[in-house]
C-alpha cells in the first residue's frame, strides 16, 4: 500500500498498521475505563469499527490518531453505560455496596511514546492512584487530560479526537488539570529502582516469615491497606498491625514478584493444608514513596493471576 496514494486498506495492511499500536491502545482504554476486561471489550469493538469504516480514512498516514479517535469514542460510550470505578480508599463511606465498582490492576507498565504535549511518563500515567483519580472526571474532561497530558496530542488534535471545538477541549482540560492538581499524591517510586526492589523483597520475606514487626516497620506511618472487593480498609501502622495479626498471619504465605500499574506487586499464596500447596489468594500492589510502603492494595481475585503470568499454586 502506498501511504500517499490509494487509501484502500486490505486486511493485511490493516493488521500491519494495527500491530504496533495494539498495546498502547489497550492501555489507553484501560486508563479511560479502569478495567482490563472493559479495555479488552473496548479495543475489540474499536478495531472492528475501524475495519468496517476503513473507507473513511482518507490519509493512511493519519492512521494512529484516526484509530485513537475510534477507541476514545467507544470508551466514552461505555462510560455512559456504567458507573465509575474506584478503590476502597476513594469510596464514599456510606455508599451502598451494590454501587461500588472497583478498579482493576494492569499488568506491567504503561507503553507508548508520549508526544510533545505530554506531562506524565507512561509509567506515571498507569499508576493505580492516577487511574483512580481520573475515573472521577466526566468523560470529556477525562478524554482531554488523557489525550493531551498523557499521550501528548496537540490542542487541535485533541479537539478533533473528541469531536469538540478547540475552546471546549481546552476548557475541559483546564478543569481536569485543576482537579488532578488538587487531589493527586506524589508519584510512587519506580519498581526497577534498586532501593524500591529491595524494600519490596524485604516486605515479601517478612510475610513469609510471619515477622509482623518487620512488615509494619516497612510501612509509612500513615500507610493504607485495602482489599477489593471488600469495602473495608485500614489506615495507620497500628490498625494494619491489628488486622494482619488477627487475620492473614494466621496462615503461612508465599509471595511471587511481578509488576502491576508500573508498581511493585506480588502474587500472594496461602497454605492450603488439604491440598498440600500454597494456593493463589490475592495480587498485592505496593505504593512506595520516600523509602516506605505508603499503600497496599490487595486484590482478592485469583482469576487475575494468568494476566500476570503467575501460577495457580506454589509448592512448599
Amino acid at each position: 500500500m502506498d501511504p500517499a496514494g490509494d487509501s484502500t486498506i486490505d486486511r493485511t495492511d490493516f493488521d500491519r498498521l494495527v500491530g504496533p499500536l495494539r498495546a498502547e491502545l489497550h492501555v489507553h482504554c484501560y486508563r479511560f475505563l479502569g478495567s482490563v476486561h472493559d479495555a479488552d471489550d473496548a479495543l475489540q469493538e474499536a478495531l472492528l469499527r475501524a475495519w468496517r469504516s476503513r473507507a473513511n480514512l482518507t490519509d493512511p498516514r493519519k492512521f494512529r490518531p484516526w484509530l485513537y479517535k475510534i477507541a476514545t469514542n467507544r470508551c466514552l460510550t461505555m462510560l455512559e453505560q456504567r458507573g465509575r470505578r474506584e478503590l476502597p480508599t476513594d469510596s464514599a463511606p456510606n455508599a451502598p455496596a451494590a454501587e461500588r465498582i472497583w478498579l482493576e490492576p494492569y499488568p506491567g507498565v504503561g507503553v507508548g511514546e508520549p508526544g510533545p504535549e505530554a506531562r506524565y511518563t507512561a509509567r506515571e500515567a498507569v499508576e493505580l492512584a492516577f487511574v483512580a483519580l481520573i475515573q472521577q472526571l466526566p468523560g470529556v474532561q477525562r478524554g482531554a487530560l488523557i489525550l493531551r497530558d498523557v499521550l501528548g496530542f496537540t490542542a487541535q488534535e485533541t479537539a478533533e479526537l473528541l469531536d469538540v471545538t478547540v475552546a471546549s477541549a481546552n476548557s475541559a482540560l483546564q478543569r481536569a488539570r485543576a482537579h488532578v492538581a488538587q487531589e493527586r499524591s506524589a508519584s510512587s517510586q519506580d519498581p526497577g529502582d534498586p532501593h524500591t526492589r529491595h524494600l519490596a523483597l524485604r516486605y515479601a520475606a517478612a510475610w513469609e516469615a510471619a515477622d509482623v514487626d518487620t512488615i509494619v516497620g516497612l510501612l509509612a506511618a500513615d500507610a493504607r491497606y485495602a482489599m477489593p472487593p471488600l469495602p473495608e480498609w485500614y489506615a495507620g501502622q497500628a490498625a494494619i498491625r491489628d488486622f494482619i495479626v488477627t487475620g492473614p498471619l494466621r496462615w503461612r504465605w508465599r509471595f511471587l514478584p511481578t509488576v502491576a500499574n508500573g508498581q511493585p506487586a506480588f502474587g500472594t499464596y496461602w497454605w492450603d493444608a488439604d491440598s498440600g500447596v500454597f494456593a493463589a489468594m490475592a495480587l498485592d500492589v505496593l505504593v512506595v514513596r520516600d523509602g516506605a510502603i505508603a499503600e497496599v492494595v490487595s486484590f482478592l481475585d485469583p482469576t487475575l493471576f494468568p494476566r500476570f503470568t503467575l501460577p495457580a499454586t506454589v509448592s512448599d
